[in-house]
């Protein structure tokens, strides 16, 4: 009888114990209730309290071997420590109760296979990542960018539809020249919703270029334009990285399909337009070079074609928009252009060819004639653009207008 005695108290005795342990996870709860409950109307003097009591009550189930292997105990750890480190400004103190709670939450997770303690982890979750979200911001304004790079990066994986946390993840990244991470990032969020979608290919493209890799810019520049069709800046990019690529005919097949779909659009028939006109000029350059004849003369007839074509573009964008500004000074280069080879041919034409050299003067005059309403134009529209004048200055040197050369002379000195 007394051996049974002594048994059933030393079983009295465990399981007090162990209600003992327990009532610490419940004290433990009950108190990260209060401090959430007061922390969340502002009531700091209240809460701090509370959560003071939760920690000590925690700290006894994690020492005890009874409750410091339970799902419970981990999952209450990483919401309670992850609360003290939100509210530790110094990051000497909060770091180390940042790092408690974050492991805490990865064995939570492991043992919890049932998701009953799933609010405790959530929450302990979204307070950790907006934790690194702020450290990220702060470490950034230090210019401390690979540092915010991984704190921002913290933040992503753990809210990764978050649109912020992806753009400064890749912001960040960008900034620590982590191209890889940062065109990762940017990738990822012109599949979103992102308010600065339009921005970010820009911003997408130029982060390949400066991984040199000039296709993955082109097609990133491309499928923007797919979007946001009116954007000048990426159709300048647009056009400038097929060129460099050599993929002008692929360029101008995208471009005349968008004009067939937005035959309003200004900017479309600029683009075109330019192309044609890059083209000619890079036909001129080979004429120049080559010393065939027939060869020479083939490349000229090519260059004539692509400022006709130039031409017809820039016309297009000038009668949907009369004051746009870039179309009027390209019209009037594409126009000017030939007059003032045939100008230069004719003074290299022997004094025995006085017949052919007025003729080619003659026409030389009335090209730059036709090319005068959109120089002019393009002046009035900029005053300030070295081009412009430039080309206005060169219509009188073809004119022979003394007066005017010297007015545009000063116009130019002016701007220096």
């Amino acid at each position: 009888m007394k051996i049974k005695f002594l048994m059933t108290g030393l079983l009295g005795l465990i399981s007090a114990t162990t209600f003992a342990q327990k009532g610490e996870l419940s004290s433990a709860q009950s108190n990260l209730d209060k401090f959430e409950t007061f922390n969340a109307a502002k009531q700091t003097q209240l809460a701090m309290p509370s959560l003071v009591s939760a920690k000590a009550s925690i700290d006894k189930a994690s020492a005890n071997d009874k409750t410091s292997a339970l799902p419970q105990t981990f999952a209450l750890k990483s919401a309670i420590y992850a609360n003290l480190a939100s509210i530790d400004t110094i990051a000497t103190t909060s770091t180390p109760l940042f790092n408690t709670s974050a492991d805490a939450l990865k064995k939570a997770k492991e043992l919890d296979t049932k998701g009953e303690f799933k609010r405790l982890t959530d929450n302990a979750n979204a307070i950790l990542a907006n934790y690194q979200l702020n450290r990220g911001v702060n470490y950034y304004k230090a210019a401390k960018y690979d540092d915010a790079y991984k704190a921002f990066d913290y933040y992503r994986q753990s809210a990764p539809e978050d649109t912020i946390g992806m753009y400064y993840t890749g912001l960040a990244a960008l900034n620590a020249k982590n191209y890889a991470a940062a065109a990762t990032n940017y990738s990822k969020l012109v599949t979103t919703k992102y308010s600065g979608v339009e921005k970010i290919y820009g911003d997408l493209s130029s982060i390949y270029l400066l991984n040199k890799d000039t296709a993955s810019a082109l097609k990133a520049v491309t499928e923007g334009l797919a979007r946001f069709p009116e954007n000048s800046e990426m159709r300048k990019n647009e056009i400038a990285m097929s060129l460099q690529l050599g993929k002008t005919k692929e360029l101008l097949e995208r471009t005349e399909a968008a004009i067939t779909a937005n035959p309003k659009n200004k900017e479309l028939y600029y683009s075109a337009g330019l192309v044609y006109m890059i083209n000619g000029d890079n036909q001129t350059e080979q004429a120049s070079k080559t010393k065939d004849v027939a060869a020479k003369n083939a490349l000229l007839a090519k260059k004539t074609d692509n400022f006709s074509k130039a031409a017809e573009k820039f016309k297009k964008a000038i009668e949907i928009d009369p004051n746009y500004f870039e179309a009027n000074m390209s019209m009037g280069y594409v126009i000017i252009s030939p007059a003032i080879e045939t100008y230069n041919a004719a003074g290299k034409l022997p004094a025995n060819k006085q017949k052919e050299y007025d003729a080619a003067m003659l026409k030389a005059k009335a090209q730059f004639e036709l090319a005068r309403p959109y120089l002019v134009k393009a002046v009035e529209l900029n005053p300030k653009s070295k081009d412009a004048l430039n080309n206005l200055l060169t219509y009188y040197k073809g004119k022979q207008d003394t007066v005017n050369i010297a007015k545009i002379n000063k116009q130019m000195d002016d701007l220096k």
